[in-house]
């Protein structure tokens, strides 16, 4: 893993070095970063939203710049922000409703993602999130204003040169499918994952229509192995729940598929499947492997209703001390060390949609 992240960093150099001169950056590999979807995504957007999925509260973002809290479901950063610290960018993109998110700030992207959100617009209303459909909406509408900003042309180079990232589904499941008993009446876990997979497929026609050309989807984590899921399905064993996971196996092979005939149809597009459940399954049932200790709960305490359980306590003091040990941070998302070691496949998927 390690060889390959140095060689998407020297990769990312050269080519910057030869994109020097052009529309982009000299410095970065790429001139703007976008990222969609929901919580593992979202950089602050809930902030603004009435919703009871925040992040805005410490211990979250206890070991982020300045120790403040942004609306990041982590301790510090997330995998798009190590990725986008290895394109050369100095700063990240902000969350689109920031009203810090204007002028200047714009130049290199914006986070369109909301903690809640899923493919599936059901999903996203029972969380009050923003859908996919409106951050699509948000990103035209942020088009208009780097067209003021920059011009016309400066802005379609942005746009095109841009890099996308997409990552969502986990709620699909979690906190739609598994606990919605007429769903799971009307569809079985193959026919669920084929309406995902169409919702994803109209998004992916949706934000290429508006001019991107470079998109990378995050594979479905195994959620069997997620501390909130052992709590809830695995019968008080202490071990990944085989059966979860088998259903984001199954839904990933219909994301891999759902791209692979996007790929053959739309023009001009480079898309490619991070493949993040394979190194989360790594970090969950062998952590010591990568010099962590503990995977089966995260590292500050969480609620006890179904919304708060999978959230750290507001204020927590009782958030461990030493959270590099931690492979999840609150039940469900990593814990910025971890987050570290899965930005390492960002970096491989990277390499084809950047080059």
């Amino acid at each position: 893993m390690e060889g390959n992240k140095k060689f998407f960093v020297a990769l990312a150099i050269f080519l910057g070095m030869m994109n020097s001169g052009s529309a982009q950056s000299s410095t970065t590999l790429v001139p703007a970063v976008f990222t969609f979807g929901d919580s593992t995504m979202d950089v602050g957007n809930n902030n603004f939203l009435d919703s009871d999925f925040k992040a805005n509260f410490p211990p979250y973002g206890r070991d982020f710049m300045n120790h403040t809290p942004t609306g990041r479901f982590c301790n510090g950063k997330l995998p798009t922000d190590f990725a986008v610290e290895t394109l050369g960018f100095t700063t990240y993109p902000l969350p689109y409703l920031s009203p810090q998110a204007t002028g200047k700030n714009l130049l290199i992207g914006a986070g369109f993602a909301s903690a809640g959100s899923g493919y599936s617009d059901q999903t996203t209303k029972l969380y009050h999130a923003i859908s996919l459909s409106q951050q699509l909406k948000y990103f035209k509408e942020y088009q208009s204003e780097l067209v003021l900003l920059v011009g016309r042309r400066k802005a379609y180079s942005i746009i095109k040169g841009a890099l996308y990232v997409l990552g969502t589904g986990t709620g699909d499941f979690v906190q739609n499918y598994y606990i919605n008993r007429k769903l799971r009446k009307l569809y079985s876990v193959n026919a669920f994952s084929d309406l995902l997979a169409r919702e994803l497929s109209k998004f992916i026609k949706g934000l290429h229509s508006l001019g991107a050309r470079r998109i990378g989807i995050t594979s479905l984590s195994p959620l069997g192995c997620l501390p909130a899921n052992i709590r809830a399905f695995g019968h008080g064993r202490k071990t990944c729940v085989t059966r979860l996971n088998e259903d984001a196996k199954t839904f990933n092979r219909k994301l891999n598929q759902t791209v692979l005939a996007l790929a053959r149809e739309l023009a001009k597009l480079k898309i490619a499947v991070v493949d993040i459940y394979q190194p989360i399954y790594d970090l969950a049932t062998a952590p010591s492997k990568q010099g962590f200790v503990e995977a089966k709960r995260g590292c500050c305490k969480t609620g006890s209703s179904v919304k708060t359980s999978v959230l750290c306590i507001p204020k927590s003091i009782s958030a461990c001390s030493n959270s590099t040990s931690y492979v999840f941070w609150d039940s469900v998302h990593p814990s910025e060390a971890a987050n570290k070691f899965i930005a390492e496949s960002l970096a491989i998927g990277g390499i084809y949609l950047v080059s």
